[in-house]
């Protein structure tokens, strides 16, 4: 197939350099599912909610991972309702 671009490279078919990916993190979330449309339901609520709890852990201290993570729940409370509940334990 001549007008096709051929591309290769040790790296490109290796899932070991693609599993940090966006689409493979969902992947693996979504492995206790039985079937592929609870999947789906349940990602395209989860991918917009997952990277709130996922912060650039890399760019900052423990110390402010801490608090960011304390004020990230503070607001997934008082966005969910969770805050005014009892818990249970």
């Amino acid at each position: 197939m001549p007008s096709v671009e051929h591309r290769s490279h040790k790296g490109l078919n290796n899932r070991a350099e693609k599993s940090h990916r966006p689409t493979r993190q969902r992947e693996r979330a979504m492995k206790g599912f039985r079937s592929v449309g609870g999947a789906r339901q349940f990602l395209a609520a989860f991918s917009g909610i997952s990277p709130r709890f996922r912060p650039h852990r890399h760019r900052m201290t423990a110390s402010d991972h801490r608090a960011e993570m304390t004020v990230r729940f503070v607001i997934w409370d008082q966005i969910t309702g969770a805050a005014g509940r009892p818990t249970t334990a």
